[in-house]
């Protein structure tokens, strides 16, 4: 009886050095009946969940083949602004239509359907090249004016040159506005980007180099549909990229599972850079409240900023 009790006791203390020891922890959103997951990835002294007024989140999201005939679906537009209105600013990738008249109609849907101050920049076509015109999308960033601020001006990457994107990345810069509307001294500027899976590892190699490019005073966020995983970039083919090697923090773990769908793919990815990482508050999440795959064949993956406490002086 002793023994039993003493192996009992040893296999209690493994158990829980093996569930402390993990690098972030699940829960379940208190706001919501639904399977939204949150995560948290930060010491324990900085697990405490701050309020969502002390904070921003921004979203990823790859709206599979967003155009008029999805628009046209009454009941997906319905849960699209459902969704996003759990966000502060929603990064979008994958919107298909030739006349560019989606955008703006999903920004009236957001309007109407929303009680939150909804804008939305909206990038050209991509795949500008002559020999990647055949992947052509639009990226588009939804975002809340009480949130943030549009700085600069958006604009495709220049690619011309090297021509080393399928569909070049989106480039926008925000301000994150405090708890009382102000502008802050918070800035990030916002790659976003929609890889292509024949040239997965080429592209976010040319994306590294992308990033060396901007000023080391430029706090960086980059998100999308990178494809960075399963048959389209192999764990080993990812370690040897430079921005995996550097000062980025890789949001999203190599094993999470992103997509809408029976494989298990860590294909939406958010790289933070050095700069913006002290403003990371730790928590991020893979937003699974979706009915369906007629929504999309991803998750939206969000994470959250810290809301600086004082105006820019």
């Amino acid at each position: 009886m002793v023994q039993i009790n003493h192996v009992a006791i040893t296999i209690s203390v493994v158990l829980n050095i093996i569930l402390s020891s993990f690098l972030y922890h699940f829960a379940v959103n208190e706001e919501s009946t639904g399977p939204e997951i949150i995560f948290f990835e930060r010491t324990d002294e900085n697990k405490i969940e701050l309020d969502r007024d002390d904070t921003v989140r921004l979203a990823t999201f790859n709206i599979k083949t967003f155009g008029v005939t999805k628009m046209g679906k009454p009941e997906v537009i319905s849960e699209l602004v459902e969704i996003f209105d759990r966000y502060d600013l929603v990064s979008v990738q994958e919107i298909k239509d030739i006349n560019q008249e989606v955008p703006y109609r999903f920004l009236d849907e957001l309007k109407n359907g929303s009680s939150q101050n909804w804008e939305m920049l909206l990038s050209e076509r991509s795949g500008q090249q002559e020999d990647d015109i055949g992947g052509q999308e639009q990226y588009a960033v939804y975002y809340r004016n009480t949130a943030v601020h549009p700085v600069n001006d958006s604009k495709l990457h220049n690619d011309t040159l090297l021509d080393e994107f399928y569909r070049e990345p989106f480039l926008t810069e925000f301000t994150v506005l405090t708890k009382n509307g102000e502008i802050s001294n918070l800035t990030f500027l916002m790659l976003s980007i929609h890889t292509s899976p024949g040239v997965t590892v080429d592209e976010l190699q040319s994306l590294s180099n992308l990033t060396m490019t901007f000023p080391e005073s430029k706090k960086l966020v980059i998100l999308g549909d990178m494809n960075a995983d399963c048959n389209y970039a192999s764990l080993n083919e990812l370690d040897a990229l430079s921005i995996r090697k550097s000062n980025f923090t890789w949001v999203v773990p190599d094993d999470a599972d992103t997509t809408f769908s029976s494989t298990r793919c860590a294909y939406d990815r958010i790289i933070l850079d050095e700069q913006i990482s002290s403003s990371y508050t730790g928590w991020w999440g893979i937003d699974r409240e979706m009915s369906n795959s007629s929504v999309s064949d991803h998750f939206p993956v969000w994470f959250e900023l810290l809301r600086p406490s004082s105006s820019f002086n």
